[in-house]
């Protein structure tokens, strides 16, 4: 098992802490005037989705997590349990709803997503930065909103409801980021 140092810290590296993987999300070294140096480290436990604030002593060491990230195809969705495959293996995964979380409003069946494995088992699945989906319902445009400020809610064919300018009807494909949730444009099928 790698061990990582303090000065080998980094955004996004995955450690064991308190028998838990943990993703780095912010790394601090701080050097005071008086005392010994240190890195005040900000870690989001990826079993919980916790984030926890920790404070390691320059030079102390951490084991690192045995967490592997694979790009896998969403296949469906049997009501309690999501179904995800390795594209080069044809191997099967299976991710409860607390690995899936918020990506669930995103996934359509055949995108490639990254699922994050420990020990085999999917912890978390990231979805597609960009997908492409249909508007399954949103108010109709009146004429004249072709510009300006505002918007509109509407409910996409996964159930994610984004906010789009006023001109986007009904039936229309749209490319939404799903990191922001926030409408991109419109897509000519």
């Amino acid at each position: 098992m790698a061990v990582f140092s303090t000065n080998e810290f980094k955004g996004g590296l995955k450690v064991m802490l308190d028998g838990d993987p943990c993703s780095i999300i912010e790394n601090e070294f701080v050097k005071p005037g008086k005392g010994q140096a240190f890195n005040r480290v900000k870690l989001r436990n990826l079993k919980t989705g916790r984030v926890i604030e920790r404070t390691f002593k320059s030079g102390d060491t951490i084991e690192g997590a045995d967490v592997v990230d694979m790009e896998m195809q969403y296949l469906y969705n049997d009501g309690t349990e999501w179904h995800f495959m390795q594209p080069e293996s044809f191997e099967q995964y299976v991710a409860d709803a607390n690995a899936v979380a918020d990506a669930k409003k995103w996934l359509k069946e055949q995108d490639v997503c990254i699922v994050t494995l420990y020990n085999g088992q999917p912890l978390s699945v990231q979805p597609p930065n960009f997908v492409i989906l249909k508007i399954v319902e949103t108010d109709p445009g009146v004429r004249g909103d072709t510009s300006g400020g505002g918007g509109k809610p509407a409910t996409l064919e996964t159930g994610a409801v984004v906010r789009v300018p006023l001109f986007v009807q009904t039936d229309e494909v749209i490319k939404v980021d799903t990191r922001t949730g926030e409408y991109l444009s419109r897509v000519k099928e």
